[in-house]
């Protein structure tokens, strides 16, 4: 099983040793013992960056392992990855603003069922609960606005083993992603439409 050192606000940058690097389809399949990159899973792409010198074009959860895809070989033996921190912000971003407005829109009688992170594909959907209240972009947008001003921060717990996100007073979600520290740097969420469809509401977002 693999260490998921992004579990624990590990550096971007940090040693690891490489287990094994097998030629996959004009790329190389490397696995670690221990990565600080995000794999693709929970709605959210996964982390790029690299490991050596050798470029991270994506990196998966397969089984109890994370493979992470090179352009290059890497020999076995201690490395250095560093993950692009760029796309780790905007990753974590997009991943915090799905939480915020499952939170909300939660608390308005809806219960999520499934979100999107990706860029510019931001969506979280729910099936109605006891009482669903009608849902518009204002209030979604009203609501993010005043937690961000808020800055509401980042809390990560364990219950039963499993890992917990919650920011400040809000509700913990289960949750295997990255998230922003403090939700000032969410920057501005965009809700971009709300729409209702055979019983599924879909709440539309982006990042400005």
């Amino acid at each position: 099983m693999t260490l998921r050192l992004y579990y624990d606000n590990a550096p971007l940058q940090t040693s690891v040793e490489v287990l094994s690097c097998i030629a996959h389809e004009q790329q190389f399949a490397v696995t670690l013992n221990a990565t600080p990159f995000h794999p693709q899973g929970g709605g959210q792409p996964s982390d790029i960056g690299w490991i050596g010198s050798s470029e991270v074009l994506r990196v998966a959860q397969e089984g109890e392992q994370i493979v992470h895809y090179l352009t290059q070989p890497v020999e076995p033996g201690v490395v250095e990855a560093r993950v692009d921190e760029a796309t780790r912000l905007f990753n974590s971003r997009m991943h915090s603003a799905g939480h915020l407005i499952g939170h909300f829109v939660q608390s308005q009688g809806w219960m999520p069922t499934k979100a999107h992170h990706w860029p510019g594909e931001g969506r979280v959907s729910f099936k109605p609960a006891e009482q669903p209240r009608e849902i518009d972009c204002a209030s979604v947008q009203e609501a993010i606005a005043q937690w961000i001003a808020a800055d509401l921060e980042r809390n990560t717990s364990t219950v039963d083993s499993l890992r917990q996100i919650s920011f400040g007073h809000l509700p913990a979600y289960g949750c295997g992603g990255t998230h922003v520290p403090h939700l000032r740097q969410l920057g501005a969420v965009l809700i971009t439409a709300v729409s209702l469809k055979k019983g599924t509401l879909t709440v539309s977002y982006d990042l400005d």
